[in-house]
Formats: structure tokens, C-alpha cells, sequence
């Protein structure tokens, strides 16, 4: 039985809590996706370059 209280507890506590929380709008939502697919594309591109600059750079110098 004090399971069932424990359990029933946290679940009233988590919702109480998640209507406290501020949901964005999704205008917002769509900028900040779009920021960090931009930011992961730019990290690949700078990545692979490195890879590709150290790559060459090995096999010039073996």
C-alpha cells in the first residue's frame, strides 16, 4: 500500500511541476532547431576538413 502512495505522489508532484514549465512557441522552436542544425553541418564540413588535412599530412610524411 505504500508503494501505491509513494507512486501516486510523484506523479502529482511531476505534474504539478511540468505546469510550471514555460513551453517556447514554435516560432522559436523552429529558430533554435534550425541554429543547430546550421551549427552541426558547419562542425561536419570543419571536422572532415581537418580529417582530410591530417590525413594527406600522414601519408606525405610515411
Amino acid at each position: 500500500m505504500k508503494l501505491i502512495k509513494t507512486v501516486l505522489r510523484f506523479i502529482k508532484d511531476v505534474y504539478y511541476e511540468l505546469k510550471k514549465v514555460v513551453w517556447l512557441d514554435s516560432k522559436k522552436i523552429i529558430g533554435i532547431t534550425f541554429a543547430v542544425i546550421m551549427f552541426v553541418i558547419v562542425m561536419s564540413v570543419f571536422v572532415s576538413l581537418i580529417d582530410l588535412f591530417l590525413g594527406k599530412s600522414i601519408s606525405v610524411i610515411l
